[in-house]
This record gives C-alpha cells, sequence and structure tokens, in this order.
C-alpha cells in the first residue's frame, strides 16, 4: 500500500497535488503489473491535516484526482476561503525547546531521524540523543563525525530503559519546553513550531501531543497495526482539562492512550519534573515493557494540568516490519497499559478511588479494544485516525497476547520497580 500526501488546495496555486511522505518511498502511481494501486493518504488543505483515505486506483487512472474525489465524499473539508484567510502566524510566537531522542543501537535509524529534525522550521531549538545502555560506540560516533557543531548533543544513560532515557534528557536540556520523539521517525518540517506553539496560545498546558502516520505500509504486519488505529489519534485538535473533564470520556483520566503516544509529545519541564518525571520502572527496555508515556499523561492530568492534542504537529514513524515485532508489541501495549496504571497508584495512592469508581467500564473497554476482529465481520478495515473505533481486523492470537499482556503488566512494574530502587532522578544527582 502507497503512502502518500495529498494536497487539495496548495497555497503556492497548483491546486491537488499528490505525493510521497517525508521518509516514505517514491510514489509508483503506475505498478509494472498494471494492476490497481492501493494508497493511504495524508488530506491536507493549505498544509493543515483534515484526514485520511484509503482508496484504490486503477490502472491508466490519475490517482491524485481519484483520491481527491474520495476525500470529497469521506471527510468534512473546512471550507478553502476560510482557510485562505487565515492569517500566517510568524514562526517566532513558539517558544525555545529541546528535543530528546532516545536511542540504543540503531544508529541509521537514528541519523535519518536527525536529518528531518535539523530541517526544522522551529526558530530556536536543541537536539539531545541519549544513547541507553548502549552494546557499542557506533551512537557516540555517529554524533562525533556526522553532526558536531550542528546542534546535537549526545548523552549517555547507563541505566536500561525508556523512561530513564528521556528522564537524562529532562536533566540535561536547556529549555523549559521538552519536545519528546523516537529514533524510527521522520519529523515533519513544520513538527516542532506546531507542537510548542500550544504552550504559549493556550493556559496552562503541561503537555501535548500530535499526530503520527506511517512512513510506509509493505509489509502484512505495517498493514495490521495502522488498520487496529496505529498511534493516530485523530484529526480534531482537543484540550483535555482536569477541571471540564470530556463528556465523551466516561473513564478519563484512565485512559491515557487517547491522549497520544511517546514519539510525538512535549511538556514544560517545571510540572514534569513536579512529578518525579517519568517513572524509570516503565517503558521499553524494562520488565514492564512500556507505559513510561500514558503514566506521564494521567499523572500530569491527575496533577490537575490540561492536555493539548494537535494534529498540526506530525511525524512519520516506520512501524516494524515482520510478524514476530507485532506480536511483540500487542503484549507489550497490554503490559505497558496495566503497568503505567500500577505505578500511578504505587507513586499517587489517591487515585485509588476514581481507578475503582472506573473499574467496571474500563474493564469493559478493555475487553472491546483487545477483542478478535475479523475484517469480513467489520466491513471497513479502519484508517489512521479512528483509533478507538473498534471497526478494525485483529487476529485473535494478537488478541490473546494483548490479554496476556494485560495481565502481566503489574508484575512486570514490581520487577522494574526493583530494579531500579534506590537510583537517585539525574536532576537530583547533578
Amino acid at each position: 500500500m502507497a503512502v502518500a500526501e495529498l494536497e487539495l488546495d496548495a497555497a503556492d496555486g497548483t491546486g491537488v497535488r499528490l505525493g510521497p511522505v517525508p521518509g516514505g518511498p517514491p510514489l509508483d502511481t503506475a505498478p509494472r503489473d498494471g494492476g490497481d494501486q492501493r494508497f493511504l493518504a495524508l488530506v491536507r488543505l493549505r498544509g493543515r491535516p483534515v484526514g485520511t483515505v484509503v482508496g484504490r486506483v486503477r490502472a491508466g487512472d490519475d490517482p491524485a484526482s481519484v483520491l481527491a474525489e474520495q476525500a470529497a465524499d469521506e471527510i468534512v473539508v473546512p471550507d478553502a476561503s476560510a482557510a485562505s484567510a487565515a492569517p500566517e502566524r510568524p514562526a517566532g510566537d513558539v517558544p525555545r525547546a529541546t528535543v530528546v531522542v532516545a536511542t540504543r543501537e540503531r544508529p541509521e535509524q537514528l541519523a535519518r531521524a536527525l536529518d528531518s529534525l535539523l530541517a526544522q522550521d522551529h526558530p530556536d531549538f536543541e537536539i539531545v540523543v541519549v544513547d541507553n545502555a548502549p552494546a557499542t560506540g557506533a551512537t557516540r560516533e555517529l554524533i562525533a563525525s556526522a553532526y558536531a557543531g550542528r546542534g546535537v548533543r549526545y548523552v549517555l544513560e547507563p541505566v536500561p530503559g525508556l523512561a530513564a532515557a528521556h528522564n537524562r534528557g529532562v536533566a540535561v536540556a536547556g529549555s523549559e519546553i521538552l519536545a519528546f520523539t523516537d529514533d524510527d521517525v521522520i519529523a515533519d518540517p513544520h513538527w516542532l513550531t506546531a507542537l510548542t506553539r500550544p504552550f504559549g496560545e493556550h493556559p496552562r498546558p503541561a503537555c501535548v501531543t500530535g499526530l503520527i502516520l506511517p512512513a510506509r505500509l509493505t509489509t502484512p504486519a505495517q498493514i495490521l497495526l495502522e488498520s487496529h488505529g496505529g498511534f493516530a489519534k485523530g484529526f480534531t485538535e482537543r484540550r483535555y482539562d482536569p477541571a471540564h473533564p470530556p463528556a465523551d470520556e466516561p473513564l478519563f483520566p484512565f485512559t491515557a492512550g487517547r491522549f497520544g503516544s511517546g514519539a510525538n509529545m512535549a511538556f514544560r519541564a517545571g510540572p514534569l519534573r513536579a512529578i518525579g518525571g517519568f517513572d524509570p520502572a516503565t517503558g521499553t527496555g524494562t520488565a514492564a515493557k512500556g507505559g513510561d508515556d500514558l503514566y506521564a499523561f494521567v499523572r500530569l492530568l491527575a496533577e490537575g494540568h490540561p492536555l493539548h492534542y494537535t494534529p498540526d504537529a506530525i511525524v512519520w514513524h516506520h512501524h516494524r516490519e515482520r510478524w514476530e515485532d507485532l506480536c511483540g508489541q500487542a503484549y507489550g501495549y497490554g503490559a505497558g497499559l496495566t503497568a503505567s496504571l500500577t505505578a500511578l497508584l504505587v507513586r499517587r495512592p489517591a487515585l485509588l478511588p476514581p481507578l475503582l469508581a472506573r473499574l467496571p467500564r474500563g474493564l469493559a473497554h478493555a475487553r472491546a479494544m483487545t477483542a478478535a476482529r475479523t475484517a469480513g465481520a467489520v466491513g471497513r478495515t479502519g484508517v489512521p485516525g479512528a483509533h478507538g473505533a473498534s471497526t478494525h481486523p485483529w487476529p485473535r492470537h494478537l488478541s490473546r497476547l494483548e490479554r496476556r499482556g494485560l495481565l502481566y503488566g503489574p508484575l512486570g512494574y514490581v520487577r522494574a520497580r526493583l530494579a531500579v530502587r534506590g537510583a537517585p532522578l539525574p536532576w537530583e544527582g547533578a
């Protein structure tokens, strides 16, 4: 399935335009076998993302025209004249930021991510690469040889785990706004500007998250993950405020997966440090398997801080290609969720009563989201942004793995917590 960007009304007056996504392969609009071509296209209006379409283009047809017609039928597109009348906001309105990228033994992917970060249109930022429990000196050598003097700093974090690596980035950052992304993404050139702008425009947000879309869909595992919801959280800007709980979120604030994902998030340093940063007993690389981002989201909301989601901040994620990797992700999703909830109760016991009050609905929600589904039973396979719609196929094997992960998560957290007990936070030991 080709992944593309479809511009409906280009600002330069060229009209409808179809092109490859950053970091993705070139578009093959005329397959050699002469057959139909399947597309997943991000639809933009004058640069602003408004939705996605999944379509099939017959041989000989113009893909841009076919997909634009489909977008007109499926997406409520804002009026083009209103979009053109909206004033451009200068990049100078955004605050200075530090971008933290945690990595481990993936220098080629890291280089691709760093090149996209150095191409950002944000006026004032630095990049911190945190090398997490490395087995070789490959990452250090990459930064020294290819990125010296280019605003990229190398930092070592010997304690394994994504949360520990992120906390190291928090400790050394030179900015009040801290953005986090992964080494397997390509950032849209406007990503950092869009991710940091809400801190200046909206009152009191402690966290901002953005949109994550696939860079390529070339294997069954990649397509299945994306049809299951992927990492996308929709195309509507949202504000989650504990003072005004959203009526459509009965499990708020414990449905942390609705708020965003760790590959595309930013925080104010003060509130993040005040809650102790990311729990080092969570995250990839620990026995907990994940949940570091979910813990931070819910913990900040529980302390009364609003969270903001903006689809304008886009990163393109390289999904794992192999079936065995997808199986590991399914198990990790379940484990990370219950590990993060365990961490919340351990570190803030006052959350136990509201969690118990939501437990019956929470169990029903977990059963629905991890249920096995066949494509024939649900019709449409789903598109990015439909996270939580329960209209996507999900094999029984992956369903079982996800549910096993849910059961394992609390035990994984306990094991991980024992492994890091007594270790001070990086900014406390500085």
